[in-house]
């Protein structure tokens, strides 16, 4: 009796992620916001910047909407996969990635991204290499590096656990 009901609280707290979920959704608007504050900044400065402060300002874009969209891909599949099934059913958009998601493919996509925000950042860096001390630049590409290990190191255990599961199967 005690213990099915602990099991019940257990399971109904699962909807405490929920309005992290909803918070993650205010976070896609502040970025937004700071989004088009760049974009607004890059258009009024185009003209008198040089192509490699255009192309870094562009660069700003691309990571944001890096970020954008990490922030997506973890508000729909984590509320999906932990909270409850999202059901479009008769709505005309649909995700076609919902629903195939689960957590160890998220890990992956969400490292996989850190990954490319790094890449992207690391770029930013030594485009204005002559400014930046070498001391700084090697940490950058370091800790960029430690990004690419683990998500490579995720993707092997993943695969590790993968195939365990297969033959565990059988």
């Amino acid at each position: 009796m005690i213990e099915r009901q602990i099991e019940r609280a257990l399971f109904a707290s699962r909807w405490l992620l929920a309005p992290i979920y909803l918070g993650l959704a205010v976070a896609l608007l502040v970025l937004g916001a700071k989004f088009f504050q760049e974009l607004y900044h890059t258009f009024t400065h185009v003209l008198v910047w040089t192509e490699a402060e255009v192309v870094l300002a562009l660069l700003a874009l691309v990571d944001l909407s890096l970020v954008a969209s990490l922030i997506v891909m973890v508000m729909f599949s984590g509320y999906e996969n932990f909270v409850s099934k999202i059901d479009m059913e008769g709505e005309g958009d649909k995700l076609g990635w919902l629903g195939k998601l689960d957590a160890g493919t998220l890990k992956l996509k969400v490292a996989a991204s850190i990954v490319a925000i790094s890449s992207i950042h690391l770029l930013r860096a030594f485009m204005s290499a002559q400014t930046t001390p070498n001391d700084k630049l090697m940490w950058y590409v370091i800790i960029h590096l430690t990004f690419v290990v683990s998500a490579v190191m995720l993707g092997v255990l993943d695969r590790l656990t993968a195939a365990g599961h297969r033959h565990a199967d059988k």
